[in-house]
């Protein structure tokens, strides 16, 4: 990144509270950018259920296009329970984009944030600090779009797994393990399958074990996913990077976020070699959009999570500072007990968690 440069920024708020997490985060960037020599350039784009139910088009041609010209993607949550194309399934541009610009990562940090009331009883999950790497360009997933009825009493959807999806996922894990080792984590990567079981995921086992073999400095091991379901709840905190299939990460990452508190503390990079999307975990919410309730947490994290990611692919440490005062602000803001949200038995919603935030980096800037 040049100085004076700006970073080209494609914003996709989307439908319910997806917009509302998605003008506070901005607001936050905004400010971060007025205290720091970072500079963004917007770029809204229309997309999700509203789109669809309005136009006949959850995510046009142009819209995907642009995400290919920009330096990173910024998503808030797009798709409405009672909005679904003709086959049933729900409206989800994310998918498309992920598959569009081979978004093969899906990374999930699961990292609880202090002074926050746990779910474990356990003093030891205030030191939860993990992340959940879901491959995305093929599993179960890979059937959307693919499914097939057989006859009016049978569907069947195929779950797909190549030898080249998984060693470039599983070679990220360990780059990222890598990574987490150098800032004292354990560096231990986890295989999560079903390799008992199914032909296809026997055969991701063996990939697994393929490339852990190149990465002889790293330690790796197996769970079995029902058994990893089961330990998450019981030892999150014995787990560092979690590697597995495109569903079972799906559901395994929406568990992980309840042990922090919710979707609303759980952000997500969607990455790949050359794209990458940032967004938080949580849905669209119909039921409180609009009330002020939403939680923007997960939103700065995961704008956090693209500074990072920018900061890699631009060599530009400026980046990396920014992620870091965004990150510590978040941090300080619940470590201060400054606001409590709404999930958690609070009245802070959307507004009040933004303020805080913004006070935290006048403070420290």
């Amino acid at each position: 990144m040049r100085s004076g440069s700006q970073l080209r920024i494609a914003v996709l708020p989307g439908d319910g509270i997806g917009a509302e997490v998605m003008d506070a985060c901005l607001t936050v960037l905004d400010a971060l950018s007025r205290r720091t020599p970072l500079r963004f350039d917007w770029k809204r784009l229309e997309g999700g259920a509203n789109a669809y139910r309005e136009t006949g088009n959850a995510f046009t041609d142009d819209a995907m296009q642009a995400c290919e010209r920009a330096d990173a993607i910024l998503f808030g949550a797009m798709g409405l329970p009672d909005v679904r194309y003709p086959d049933g399934t729900e409206i989800a541009p994310q998918l498309d984009i992920r598959i569009h610009l081979e978004l093969y990562a899906g990374v999930r940090p699961i990292r609880a944030l202090p002074a926050l009331p746990s779910v474990l009883r356990d003093p030891r999950a205030e030191a939860i600090d993990f992340v959940i790497l879901r491959e995305q360009t093929e599993g179960l997933y890979w059937s959307r779009g693919r499914g097939v009825m057989q006859d009016a009493d049978t569907a069947v959807d195929t779950m797909r797994i190549t030898r080249a999806g998984c060693e470039r996922v599983f070679d990220y894990a360990f780059r990222l393990a890598h990574v987490r080792r150098t800032r004292g984590r354990p560096g231990r990567v986890t295989c999560v399958d079903k390799s008992g079981v199914l032909l296809s995921q026997a055969f991701m086992h063996r990939v697994f074990s393929d490339v852990a073999a190149r990465h002889v400095d790293a330690p790796a091991d197996f769970c079995n996913i029902d058994a990893m379901a089961l330990n998450l709840v019981r030892q999150p905190w014995a787990y560092d990077v979690v590697v597995t299939e495109n569903m079972f990460g799906d559901i395994l990452s929406d568990l992980a976020a309840g042990l922090i508190g919710g979707m609303g503390m759980a952000p997500s990079g969607d990455i790949g070699d050359r794209h990458a999307m940032f967004q938080p975990c949580h849905g669209t919410a119909p039921d409180i959009t609009g009330t002020g309730e939403a939680n923007p947490t997960a939103m700065f994290l995961s704008a956090a999570m693209m500074l990072d990611w920018l900061s890699e692919r631009h060599s530009d440490e400026r980046l990396k500072e920014g992620a870091r005062l965004l990150e510590d602000a978040v941090r300080t803001v619940f470590a201060e007990q400054r606001v409590l949200p709404v999930e958690f038995g609070g009245r802070d919603g959307t507004r009040e968690i933004t303020e805080a935030v913004l006070n935290t980096l006048t403070r420290s800037s």
